[in-house]
């Protein structure tokens, strides 16, 4: 099921238990028995407040999962860049260890675009076969002895390189998967129960205005969710970090767009 109908199908259900509340309470109660006309000042107190925390506890989530998700997108950016400065630097080598070279940088990034993406993506970690290919690019670099002083002033900026490759590989690993608490998602979905159900402490009616924002209300809560879910994996949703930088750099490659 596409995410975009999954969201249609929260903000529904969202309106849909609305209306049957207020349905339901108007039914059981009735006019009389109602004074609709004068809130109580504490009601209107305690709701404005339970509103503004829970605002302020969305705008927080929402932050946190964007600036993950921004964290995610530098990280893989980071892992291409450097392995595209590996493969141009090593142009100091003879043709025969070049070739090698570029050949390991080429094997690990179709690796992580055609094969490891999708099992991250399902998964939520990066596998092994990737760590050894990056481990055979180290391990070739490592064990040649430079052989003139040129390969000896480019021997350890690509070394740095790759280890910066290998730093940004561990970080794109822990950050597949969701990285929100369930504790926080608890926090998140109870707070809109309550804030939503507050509203009927407000004695809502079934005039047309009154329904209408309940309803706007309640859809806004429900997307802020799903926004909220929808960017806390950043490699695996709607609004996911793409292999677009292994794209750009490799466009020799044949990569799966």
């Amino acid at each position: 099921m596409s995410e975009w109908v999954a969201l249609a199908i929260a903000m529904a259900s969202a309106c849909a238990v609305v209306v049957a509340v207020v349905l339901l309470r108007n039914r059981r109660v009735s006019t009389a028995e109602e004074n609709t006309d004068e809130t109580p000042d504490v009601i209107e107190y305690i709701t404005m407040m339970i509103g503004v925390v829970y605002a302020i506890v969305l705008g927080l989530a929402i932050a946190g999962v964007w600036e993950a998700r921004g964290v995610a997108q530098d990280d893989l950016f980071r892992e291409a860049q450097s392995l595209r400065e590996v493969s141009d630097r090593a142009v100091v080598y003879p043709v025969e260890f070049r070739d090698q070279v570029r050949a390991d940088v080429d094997a690990y990034v179709t690796y992580v675009v055609n094969t490891e993406w999708d099992y991250m993506r399902e998964n939520g970690e990066i596998t092994e076969k990737g760590d050894q290919l990056l481990q055979k690019l180290q391990t070739d670099v490592a064990t040649r002895p430079p052989a003139s002083d040129l390969e000896s002033q480019a021997y350890q900026p690509i070394m740095d390189r790759i280890s910066q490759a290998s730093d940004s590989r561990d970080a794109r690993g822990q950050s597949a998967g969701p990285t929100m608490p369930g504790i926080v998602w608890f926090g998140l979905v109870g707070g809109a129960v309550v804030t939503v159900g507050m509203l009927f402490a407000l004695q809502i009616r079934r005039t047309r205005r009154e329904l209408v924002l309940a309803l706007c209300f309640s859809s806004l809560i429900a997307f802020l969710l799903f926004m909220i879910w929808d960017f806390d994996n950043p490699f695996a949703r709607s609004v996911s970090v793409t292999t677009q930088p292994f794209q750009d750099l490799f466009p020799m490659l044949n990569l799966k767009g």
